[in-house]
């Protein structure tokens, strides 16, 4: 299943999106939505990832991401 989902142009543009295990509430905590943006900071800055846009529902979080190196 995983190949199914793997990145196949490291230019391309992907959209991505991930949901929390029970589809349990996180996000509604602080704590947890400013780790999640750390993380795509992080990878802004250090991975050259591109978001183009994101949104964090309560449960999940959607992305348009791609490569800085395009």
């Amino acid at each position: 299943m995983a190949h199914a989902y793997s990145i196949q142009d490291p230019q391309g543009q992907y959209f991505i999106t991930c949901t929390v295990h029970q589809w349990v509430d996180i996000f509604t905590r602080k704590l947890y939505v400013d780790i999640l943006l750390d993380s795509l900071r992080f990878c802004q800055q250090k991975k050259g990832l591109k978001i183009h846009a994101w949104v964090i529902p309560l449960f999940d979080m959607f992305r348009r991401v791609m490569s800085n190196d395009r």
